[in-house]
């Protein structure tokens, strides 16, 4: 039985985690923490960490200003934290990085196992076709989201642009530059309307062919189920940093 303790348990996604947990006879939530104080579930909830907390692992589903606190537990009592919210600035990533010296830290920019297999997916492709097809990324979500483009569409470039021959340069905005293609670029573009939860479209365009690979999301419900499997992952780890990949390379296993 893993002991979830849950930052942000009031939320939109905390409340799919407690729905998630009342069905996995291998995890509860034990304890949330959220700013409200409120007690929607039968557990005891915190506005923050003290010393009363106890746990197995922290799903932190809350916003990026809550982060240190997170972080900050996670160091002083070695619990692991799979941090699922996204939007972090440079400096928290940072902060995520130096956490992750003291604890064990998993950070994932999309917390589906679906797209962290896109991805893999995607660098194998780009390992095939990157000499005659130019790459272009496309991703889709409501016109609630603030970023753009998405932390995913930026994770599938920085992760073909790991594997590439040569640097790929990213292109945000085609209709500033009046300029043919460069073979070394890697486009992304962005869409943002109604209710849409997430779609992204990996694009390899070659002479008289094209290869696409699209992942989409139709429920939120998706992003809580992977946080729920990198919480029973994460449980005995050591200190350091920890993503989808690794959960994802354990399952092929």
């Amino acid at each position: 039985m893993t002991d979830i303790i849950l930052v942000g348990c009031n939320g939109k996604m905390g409340q799919v985690i407690c729905r998630l947990a009342e069905n996995d006879p291998e995890v509860r939530v034990i304890c949330g923490v959220d700013i409200s104080g409120e007690k929607k579930n039968d557990f005891p909830v915190y506005t923050e960490f003290n010393s009363k907390i106890k746990g197995d692992a922290i799903i932190d589903f809350s916003h990026p200003s809550a982060l240190t606190g997170t972080l900050e537990f996670a160091k002083k009592t070695h619990i692991p934290a799979i941090v699922a919210t996204t939007g972090f600035s440079a400096e928290q990533k940072a902060e995520l990085a130096q956490a992750a010296k003291e604890a064990p830290i998993f950070f994932s920019a999309n917390m589906s196992l679906g797209i962290n297999l896109l991805i893999q997916l995607a660098q194998r492709a780009s390992q095939l076709l990157e000499d005659s097809f130019d790459i272009e990324i496309v991703e889709k979500h409501h016109n609630q989201k603030i970023d753009a483009p998405s932390g995913t569409a930026l994770a599938i470039a920085d992760a073909i642009n790991d594997i590439s021959k040569a640097e790929n340069e990213y292109v945000y905005d085609r209709h500033n530059v009046r300029k043919k293609r460069s073979k070394r670029e890697i486009g992304l573009h962005s869409v943002r309307g109604g209710t849409i939860v997430g779609e992204h479209t990996v694009i390899f365009a070659g002479q008289d062919e094209i290869v696409e690979l699209t992942h989409r999301a139709t429920s939120k419900e998706i992003f809580a189920v992977g946080a729920v499997k990198a919480a029973k992952y994460m449980v005995g780890k050591g200190p350091g940093m920890y993503n989808m990949r690794d959960l994802v390379a354990e399952i092929q296993m």
